[in-house]
């Protein structure tokens, strides 16, 4: 990512794009995804409704730091499917995102070139058809207090506009707030000097 403050993703699951290309149809979807396992719930529906489909191509990319990523070619020839997909996901330069490719043979081979010429063109359509939309890089932390520190508490974060994701205010109190990456150093000191009061990230 260029700009570790900010990565780029999308929102809502793209509506299917086709691609025709020697009578075989390419039809490329997009899914927003957060972990692995929904990759797999993805494809299995995919086969379900695409049942008479050959090849369920994909890529997809998880992360904004630490960067996992996995590209399929159920099939087709090596490196002809799952590689030109995930291009075009570095190409947009998107995570958290899976591209999936469901092709319909249509009689005539396309060859290894006409194979990567469809999978790059499909997702590139996809992507292209896709909401992208720009989000910032959070830490969350964890802040610990007695609850006759409260005020304190509270009017640090109201100062500060901090996002309050939970929180559990009993005799021990735990606030947890999630703050922009290049403001979480400012934000941890504020409370680390903050009298009887404890500030933790939380590994995510």
């Amino acid at each position: 990512m260029t700009d570790k403050d900010t990565y780029k993703t999308i929102e809502t699951t793209t509506e299917a794009i086709l691609f025709k290309d020697k009578n075989s149809k390419f039809y490329g979807f997009a899914f927003p995804i957060q972990s692995e396992n929904e990759v797999k719930l993805h494809i299995e529906d995919l086969k379900k409704k695409h049942h008479a489909a050959r090849h369920w191509c994909y890529a997809y990319q998880l992360g904004t730091e630490t960067i996992s990523f996995r590209a399929n070619d159920d099939g087709e020839p090596n490196n002809s499917a799952g590689m030109p997909i995930y291009g075009q996901i570095q190409s947009f330069d998107v995570t958290n995102i899976l591209l999936v490719i469901v092709r319909y043979f249509g009689g005539v081979k396309l060859g290894v070139s006409g194979l990567i010429n469809a999978y790059k063109t499909t997702a590139q359509l996809t992507l292209e058809a896709s909401k992208i939309v720009k989000k910032t890089i959070n830490i969350e932390f964890c802040i610990t207090f007695d609850y006759r520190n409260i005020n304190k508490v509270m009017r640090a974060i109201k100062e500060n506009n901090i996002t309050v994701t939970n929180q559990k205010l009993e005799l021990d109190c735990n606030i947890y707030i999630s703050v922009r990456k290049k403001d979480a150093t400012y934000i941890f000191d504020i409370f680390n000097n903050l009298f009887e009061a404890k500030i933790k990230q939380i590994k995510s």
